[in-house]
């Protein structure tokens, strides 16, 4: 039986990170992951994923938002490949919604620059959008987008380079805990190991029932669409963009393929009983929001879908990430329930879970992502 210093069970966004952490450490590392490197089946898929510093979800996550753009870079340089694009990100809404008020006050509290527009001023110098008379906005220049398969592709190849063992299309069936070692069942082998790290998306709740915390995975649809204009191509100014409108949040992207633009929404999504059985078609209930948004809010986009997918949301109760050691076994680190807005995080919370594994603590501010907060329990 092989014999590991820390296995990874999940090699997406953020397994991908870990393995790579824990390679370049000098850690025995092996990752484990039932489907094939950078798949579309779980959550880090579809092109593109928004990176931004001015968070509106809460000011707490500026600090790794920051460390996140260091290790990114530093990916890119070593990959020798373009990774992130500064293209901006434009955030509309209401100024007593929650997007905007957080932006504003994320970007106080940190010392951030971004810039306060009124619907004239969106309108003015974003051309391809449309903005209601009483919404506000502003505008991070140093955010963008990065893009997801090839992020996880240039992690786990930096995890090989350093040494990482990575096996694909290899379920994981069983973990069983003794006194001296962890032991990892597969459907094809099984492997000892001092440490574990559960990075496993919208699976993690079956290896996490025993801390009693609800993690709910949603259906989330993601949709391109046919452009009728060069508005909204990056080299014209184009930025990613999020709309709070109407107790609903839709984002997107500037063009990445000429001629289409990706719009999803954030909001909502049907629960998922079963991973591995979500629904991946693509039904009218799907389409009629983000066609109602495009219609209101981006005059120059047509309703002719030119691509669609399906992706998954991992909610945890108050839809903030829980990354922290099992309570009941410390050789256990995980993160969970990045409720669609972690992948930006990734090298980062891949940074923190290599800390747990190895070292017991990490000196990164994820306190507040404690798996021991009572905002996880019910009352």
């Amino acid at each position: 039986m092989a014999v590991y210093d820390v296995i990874v069970l999940g090699t997406g966004g953020i397994g991908s990170a870990v393995v790579s952490h824990l390679a370049r450490r000098g850690a025995r590392v092996l990752g484990l992951d039932q489907f094939p490197p950078a798949h579309d089946r779980g959550s880090s898929h579809g092109q593109t994923r928004m990176i931004r510093q001015a968070y509106y979800e809460h000011p707490d996550y500026v600090p790794l938002s920051l460390r996140a753009y260091e290790l990114w870079a530093a990916l890119s340089e070593r990959r020798g490949e373009q990774l992130f694009f500064q293209a901006g990100v434009l955030q509309i809404g209401a100024p007593d919604g929650i997007v905007v008020p957080g932006v504003i006050a994320s970007a106080r509290h940190h010392g951030l620059r971004i810039e306060q527009l009124s619907p004239t001023d969106i309108v003015e110098r974003f051309p391809g959008f449309a903005v209601p008379e009483s919404f506000v906005g502003v505008y991070e220049p140093v955010a963008g987008y990065l893009l997801v398969e090839q992020c996880v592709l240039a992690y786990l190849d930096d995890a090989c380079a350093a040494g990482a063992a990575l096996h694909s299309d290899e379920p994981v069936v069983d973990i069983q805990a003794a006194p001296g070692e962890l032991t990892v069942q597969t459907t094809r082998a099984q492997y000892a190991t001092k440490r574990l790290v559960i990075t496993a998306g919208p699976w993690a709740g079956r290896w996490l029932t025993d801390l009693g915390i609800s993690l709910v995975v949603r259906r989330k649809p993601l949709f391109w669409f046919a452009t009728r204009s060069p508005v909204y191509r990056a080299t014209s100014g184009c930025p990613a963009y999020l709309y709070e409108i109407n107790e609903r949040t839709f984002y997107g992207f500037p063009e990445i393929d000429p001629g289409e633009i990706k719009v999803a929404e954030h909001t909502g999504g049907t629960p998922v009983a079963d991973p591995m059985t979500v629904d991946r078609e693509i039904h009218p209930d799907d389409v009629t929001p983000i066609e109602d948004f495009i219609t209101t809010c981006m005059p120059d986009v047509t309703r002719r879908i030119t691509n669609q997918k399906v992706c998954m949301y991992t909610m945890s109760p108050d839809a903030h990430f829980i990354v922290d050691r099992h309570p009941a076994d410390e050789r256990i680190a995980f993160a969970a329930g990045l409720s669609g807005h972690g992948f930006k995080f990734a090298p980062v919370l891949g940074e923190a879970l290599a800390d747990l594994a190895l070292e017991g603590r990490t000196s990164l501010s994820i306190g507040f992502l404690s798996c021991r907060r009572p905002e996880l329990r019910s009352p």
